[in-house]
């Protein structure tokens, strides 16, 4: 392995002040795969004073040992840390790479952070509190350290708990979630033993700050393997403390006479998040909870045909909760209750023009490729194609649909327009005439030209004095 040359002066600048050093978890884990990494971290065996001796530009605001070194990019050179002072003051931060000293932990009585911190005095007695094998591997340029086997599991695409599993998830209850996050994030699996320890302690999760939870879940969501590792955090018990409204959700049949569907509400769920072609994890959350409100809509006529009636309305109230629950942004919560209230809009070739931009009135334009992202998860999910000529034909009309204008602001007039054509003041009358003005052009019966809406402005004056 080649580390990049900043990554690299990190570690030759310690050693030439006579410390040990190494780069160490996931950039090592990513440069042994091949894959491109960022954010470097390190260890080594000077203290933090130390270590802020060596870089002028550096920082130490915890008590964990870790000081952070800003990585700088120029039009014109990139400085290498600790070589020189560096003149900051016209140069970009690219990156944070962050130094920690050896250390050993003891005691986690909230299940996140340690009681006390030690420090070490070798890297083994580093590495050893690690979470993952595949992390717990060090490199300084020319000697690894992999006491865990990490470079096995990664060969072998297992991720694998350092030490006894139950012992490293009791310490740090998120480790749970990230273990999960790993794997769907790089196609492993998961170790039986390390799996059976996320078992006996999902519990502890509740511990955890459910705005760390959230960003877990988020990263889960991006990731590639994201429809798997939902069906592990529920195989696991993890799915019941992030997300208990979904437990329902997997007892709830929807195969029946005269319906599509072949999977039961939850697995439909997680099949159609699989699907959705959207990057973006938020819509993917909204995608994975569109159809929560069908247990509790759920109706089963003598035929034995079954009906979900209302079940958009029933889901948004329990997605407000969730999402409040889950400390999401107001943009991120007003993005997945939009998605969730209105995912059964119609794609019915009869509808008219006006209907269509009330749909997309109430959805936002902003938000119309969200949504046909979510319809089309929910059609493959659901065992249907991805698409039909019905939809189809309804993406175009939404296309055209707004071309014509959309609010009165599209008019080609304006109240100034108003005020000198028909020599008023302002008052209500203008915000009346623009009104009726947009509302003919939305019927179709005026064109949005400008000596067609002024002339029409005209006949309009009398009628509203």
């Amino acid at each position: 392995m080649i580390l990049p040359r900043d990554a690299q002066s990190i570690i030759d600048t310690l050693k030439k002040a006579g410390f040990e050093a190494y780069a160490v978890g996931g950039s090592v884990r990513d440069t042994i795969m091949g894959k491109p990494t960022k954010g470097w971290d390190y260890t080594t065996n000077a203290t933090p004073e130390e270590i802020l001796a060596l870089f002028p530009d550096s920082f130490y605001d915890n008590q964990f040992g870790t000081v952070g070194v800003k990585i700088y990019e120029s039009p014109s050179a990139r400085p290498i840390p600790g070589i020189k002072k560096i003149d900051s003051g016209n140069l970009t931060v690219s990156d944070i790479y962050e130094i920690t000293t050896y250390r050993s932990e003891k005691g986690y009585a909230d299940r996140r952070h340690p009681d006390t911190v030690r420090w070490g005095v070798t890297i083994e007695e580093d590495l050893a509190r690690r979470d993952f094998t595949i992390n717990a591997i060090a490199w300084d340029g020319k000697r690894l350290i992999d006491p865990y086997g990490g470079q096995k599991d990664i060969t072998a695409t297992i991720i694998r708990a350092v030490g006894d599993p139950k012992e490293r998830f009791a310490e740090d209850a998120l480790r749970m979630m990230r273990a999960v996050r790993l794997a769907a994030e790089l196609g492993f699996s998961i170790d039986e033993s390390t799996l059976a320890g996320i078992q006996a302690n999902a519990h502890l999760l509740v511990n955890i700050s459910m705005e760390r939870v959230r960003d877990e879940l988020l990263r889960i969501l991006a990731a590639q393997f994201a429809s798997d590792a939902i069906l592990v955090l529920k195989a696991t018990g993890l799915l019941t403390i992030i997300l208990p409204e979904f437990d329902e959700a997997f007892a709830t049949p929807q195969k029946s006479p005269k319906r599509h569907h072949i999977y039961d509400v939850g697995t439909h769920s997680v099949m159609a998040m699989k699907y959705c072609p959207s990057a973006d994890p938020v819509v993917k959350l909204a995608t994975l909870l569109h159809d929560i409100g069908k247990p509790k809509t759920f109706h089963k006529d003598e035929t034995g045909l079954i009906t979900f009636y209302n079940h958009e309305v029933a889901g948004t109230r329990m997605v407000r909760k969730i999402v409040e629950r889950l400390r999401l942004s107001k943009k991120q919560s007003d993005l997945v209750l939009t998605l969730v209230r209105w995912h059964q809009f119609s794609v019915d070739e009869r509808q008219t023009d006006a209907a269509i931009r009330r749909f997309i009135r109430r959805v936002g334009k902003e938000n119309l490729d969200a949504m046909l992202a979510l319809r089309i998860g929910d059609r493959l999910g659901g065992g249907a194609q991805e698409t039909s000529w019905r939809l189809e034909l309804y993406k175009k009309r939404l296309v055209e649909v707004q071309k014509q204008p959309f609010t009165v602001h599209d008019l080609l007039v304006n109240g100034h327009d108003v005020m000198a054509e028909l020599g008023v003041k302002p008052g209500p009358i203008i915000g009346t005439l623009l009104d009726q003005l947009f509302a003919e052009v939305e019927a179709g019966t005026l064109v949005n030209e400008r000596e067609a809406l002024l002339t029409r402005m005209r006949e309009l004056k009398s009628t509203i004095n």
